[in-house]
């Protein structure tokens, strides 16, 4: 997977980059470069494992009486 598509992957799922990055343990520049080159399978595996736990945690809303 290139880099143009794991940004589009990550953008498709109403994330950030720096986001991405910061569940992946690595400040943005560096996810940046890593983007640059194509993604391994186990890199690929390891976004959608982050993306899916990314985006489940945004779609739970907190308690109305909060």
């Amino acid at each position: 997977m290139t880099g143009s598509e794991v940004k589009a992957l990550i953008r498709g799922n109403g994330l950030k980059c720096w986001e991405v990055a910061e569940a992946w343990g690595m400040n943005d520049g560096n996810f940046s470069r890593k983007m640059r080159r194509p993604f391994s399978e186990e890199d690929v595996q390891r976004l959608n494992i982050i993306i899916n736990l990314l985006t489940a945690s945004k779609t739970k809303k907190p308690p109305a009486d909060l």
